[in-house]
């Protein structure tokens, strides 16, 4: 059953969807209007893992939560389902998914029950597939809307499923110096929509890479794109204390520069 507190936030959103004296942007919103804030707030709770904040987590998590809420509200009233069903439907998954623990079946270790999952997962789209009509594919269920970095790991784990992979992390990084030779190919003929295309084919294997590693690759950009963020303030500050602004600074200067902060920062890495 529902906490109070669950009850609550449940009674706050029909409220704020009351045709009659709610809040009138609330009223207004549907599954698509309300599906951005939904991914921003995921992205926001992501952060604040990101950054251990614990007490904004706690807020972030709210936000999150109010998005289901938001969006099964929207679907009660259009007679679809309601808040209690999305909740009944991921227990009944999350049971089916571990019967090492809700049954009686029995796990090797840890590789065994991550295979057993994606079985389970595979069966399941399978299911869905012949529901809809639809011929079946190794590459079902993977979200068009998931970040382009991420879709790709996902489809390559999909397709190695199935045998179609590299085999070892060498042949990804033969195909990263592949594509990489494409590129400069495509620069040199000056053809923007083939550029585009090469370079997107890179970012393809890169995401790739990373599989083969069991790394993230959103997560592993998003930590380039923070020492990115770190390294630069601290180039910039360094510049402003000498009353100096980037811009004017010679390219081989900044890239002096940009390399001692580089160094520096390792050196705390090293130190933590």
């Amino acid at each position: 059953m529902p906490t109070k507190s669950l009850d609550r936030l449940l009674e706050i959103m029909a409220r704020l969807r009351n045709p009659i004296d709610g809040c009138p942007w609330d009223v207004e919103q549907t599954f698509e209007t309300i599906a951005p804030y939904t991914i921003e707030e995921a992205y926001e709770v992501a952060d604040a893992i990101a950054r251990n904040d614990i007490n904004d987590l706690r807020d972030e998590l709210g936000d999150l939560l109010l998005q289901v809420v938001f969006h099964s509200q929207i679907a009660s009233e259009a007679g679809h389902f309601a808040f209690d069903d999305v909740a009944e439907a991921i227990s009944d998954k999350m049971v089916r998914r571990h019967p090492h623990v809700f049954a009686d079946a029995m796990v090797a270790g840890l590789d065994h029950q991550k295979r057993a999952w994606e079985d389970q997962k595979a069966g399941e789209r399978r299911e869905k597939s012949e529901a809809r009509g639809e011929g079946e594919s190794a590459l079902d269920g993977v979200p068009v809307t998931l970040p382009a970095l991420l879709r790709a790991e996902k489809l390559g784990k999909r397709a190695a499923r199935v045998g179609f992979d590299w085999k070892n992390s060498a042949d990804v990084l033969a195909k990263i110096a592949e594509e990489t030779e494409e590129v400069r190919a495509e620069i040199d003929r000056d053809d923007r929509a083939r550029i585009g295309e090469e370079i997107g084919d890179l970012l393809f294997a890169c995401a790739n890479l990373a599989r083969k590693y069991a790394i993230d690759p959103e997560t592993a950009l998003h930590g380039a794109n923070r020492r990115f963020e770190a390294r630069f303030r601290q180039l910039e500050n360094r510049l402003k204390a000498q009353d100096r602004d980037p811009a004017s600074v010679p390219l081989v200067e900044l890239e002096e520069l940009w390399q001692a902060v580089k160094r520096e920062f390792a050196v705390q890495k090293s130190l933590e």
